[in-house]
């Protein structure tokens, strides 16, 4: 009975090292992850508004019908980009995530406590880059630094009632993700 235990115990942990290696490496080797099916929707650098999601299905899986959605797929590559999205009346987020869907950072129309949600959006050595300014504080600029130079910046508005769907997409129309002057 004891030699049979051994065997077993082994099988087990190996099967659980196997399987969590295959679910953290899906990620890298998924050929339509969210990077793919979003670069359909629009070019790198450029906010490009989210269908609605249908019957048919959504770009993005698991999309609440109550939210306007719109995407930049940014590349820090050329240099440092900078995020404006104006927000609504009710609710506005903007989510960052790596190029392989791992979030980094998030805010909300809340927390920035403005009209107009502003952040420059840079790699590490960009940041690095940057003249110290004593008089600019974390309040009158702020920064977002990246892990990696591609990935994805997801705007999230809420639309309250239907007939505000309209005035809901003209201010994400508005939203900006570009290069930092």
């Amino acid at each position: 009975m004891t030699r049979l235990i051994l065997p077993i115990v082994a099988g087990i942990v190996l099967g659980a090292i196997v399987h969590l290696v295959a679910v953290l490496m899906l990620p890298y080797l998924a050929e339509q992850d969210a990077y793919a099916r979003l670069s359909a929707v629009g070019s790198p650098n450029m906010v490009a508004q989210i269908d609605d999601p249908s019957a048919l299905g959504a770009v993005l899986p698991a999309t609440d019908p109550a939210f306007i959605s719109a995407v930049c797929l940014y590349d820090l590559g050329e240099g440092p980009l900078k995020v404006r999205v104006p927000t609504t009346e009710d609710y506005t987020s903007v989510s960052f995530y790596t190029r392989y869907g791992m979030p980094f950072y998030a805010i909300n129309d809340r927390s920035a406590g403005r009209s107009i949600i502003e952040l420059d959006l840079m790699n590490a050595k960009q940041r690095a880059a940057l003249p110290e300014d004593e008089e600019v504080t974390a309040a009158d600029r702020l920064i977002v630094e990246s892990p990696s130079d591609e990935g994805i910046v997801i705007i999230r508005a809420l639309v309250r009632e239907r007939g505000a769907r309209d005035e809901v997409r003209a201010r994400m129309d508005a939203a900006t993700c570009g290069p930092a002057s």
